[in-house]
C-alpha cells in the first residue's frame, strides 16, 4: 500500500527539517525550517537578515510590518510561518508551519490580537 501525496509531503519536510536543525549556527534565512526564498525575502522586507535576528521577535507584528510595507495584506498562514520560525530559533522543535495555525487562531480568539486585521 502506497503513502498518500500528503504523507509524502509531510514526510519529505520532516526530513527536511532534520537536517536544519542546528540554530547555534545556522547563517542563512533559506536555512531554516519552513523558509524558502519568498519567506526569507518576506523577511529581509522587515528588517531580519540574519536567523538569530528572530530571537524574541513576535510574529504578528512582523506581519503587521509585512503588509505594511508591501502596502497589502498577506495571507494569514504567513503568520504561522513566522510564528514557526521564530519558536524553531527560541528553541523550539522544528515543525512544521501549520503546527501553529490553531495557535494563532487561539490568540485571536483570545483576543491577544487585534481579530480583523488578521481573519
Amino acid at each position: 500500500m502506497g503513502l498518500s501525496k500528503k504523507a509524502i509531503l509531510q514526510g519529505g519536510f520532516m526530513r527536511e527539517c532534520m537536517k536544519k536543525q542546528n540554530r547555534e549556527t545556522v547563517s542563512q534565512l533559506e536555512d531554516l525550517p519552513n523558509i524558502g526564498k519568498a519567506i526569507a525575502g518576506d523577511l529581509r522586507l522587515v528588517g531580519i537578515d540574519h536567523p538569530q535576528q528572530l530571537v524574541g521577535k513576535k510574529p504578528f507584528e512582523l506581519y503587521d510590518k509585512l503588509c505594511s510595507i508591501t502596502g497589502k495584506r498577506h495571507d494569514p498562514c504567513v503568520i504561522d510561518v513566522f510564528m514557526a520560525v521564530v519558536s524553531f530559533m527560541e528553541g523550539g522543535e522544528p515543525l512544521p508551519w501549520w503546527s501553529f495555525t490553531d495557535a494563532r487562531k487561539k490568540q485571536i480568539q483570545n483576543g491577544e490580537v487585534a481579530e480583523d486585521a488578521y481573519k
